[in-house]
């Protein structure tokens, strides 16, 4: 698997992350691993509940609406994430959007509005104690020189991004032992 480290800088060889070789869906990047189960929402590694897990509506059914959060009241749209991945230990939520090129096209200024859609969602969890980063990962499309603008912004605005991998350190998720 190609590790690249934010920002686009790096490549060795390593076993340091989710592997993103192709669109597919954060819960079966997990199941590449012996580790890390789910059952329902839940992520667990070595049978223990580490993490929660919600696709597009579910987040709003299934962590939001239980803590009490309206978010008609909030917001005047709303936003669905790709994933939306809550890491308990960390009190940590991460809005996971997958984005994945082959040609130019309406994606390039999909980028750009990170800085507000993370906003959006701090707006959506003010009053609790979780924290929120906003994370793309992108194919290697996006290593062209014609994104370098776009990439800095979207580090310059407190977001990030991986190219074909999300590592466990950077979620703060155990590492498998393979």
């Amino acid at each position: 698997m190609d590790f690249m480290i934010e920002g686009g800088k790096g490549g060795a060889k390593t076993l340091t992350g989710l592997d993103f070789e192709q669109k597919i869906e954060l819960r079966n990047a997990f199941t590449k691993f012996k580790e890390y189960t789910i059952k329902n929402d839940d992520l667990l590694y070595n049978g223990k509940v580490v993490a929660n897990m919600y696709k597009k509506d579910k987040f709003y059914k299934k962590f939001l609406e239980p803590r009490g959060i309206d978010v008609r009241k909030i917001l005047s749209k709303k936003l669905l994430p790709d994933d939306a991945l809550f890491i308990i230990l960390s009190n940590t939520l991460f809005i996971v959007e997958m984005k994945f090129q082959k040609v130019a096209g309406s994606v390039d200024e999909k980028l750009q509005t990170c800085d507000f859609k993370r906003k959006q969602y701090q707006r959506l969890l003010s009053g609790t104690e979780i924290r929120v980063e906003y994370v793309y990962i992108l194919n290697d499309w996006f290593k062209d020189f014609h994104y370098k603008d776009v990439l800095d912004y979207i580090k310059g605005v407190g977001c990030h991004y991986f190219f074909e991998e999300l590592p466990f350190s950077f979620l703060g998720l155990p590492e498998p032992e393979n």
